[in-house]
């Protein structure tokens, strides 16, 4: 794929995004619905931790033993 058409995908992709954003209400996020029962909030830390650390995180794993499985299977096909 040329630079144009990753443009042309990367603005669509964004357009389509924010017009998903802008079209929910957050009106209604202060409805409450019977048998609601919201916990307490997370904290700003909490947050971070929960969203960004973590998948982070999970992300460096899966990363770690994806390469170190790659090392050890080349490894193995050029002593064969």
């Amino acid at each position: 794929m040329d630079k144009k058409n990753s443009l042309r995908a990367g603005a669509l992709t964004a357009g389509t995004t924010l017009m998903l954003l802008l079209m929910t209400s957050p009106a209604l996020a202060l409805t409450r619905d019977d048998g609601d029962d919201p916990g307490p909030g997370l904290s700003i830390a909490e947050t971070l931790g929960l969203f960004v650390v973590t998948p982070l995180v999970i992300f460096g794993v899966i990363a770690g033993l994806v390469m170190l499985l790659d090392k050890s299977h080349k490894q193995g096909h050029e002593h064969a």
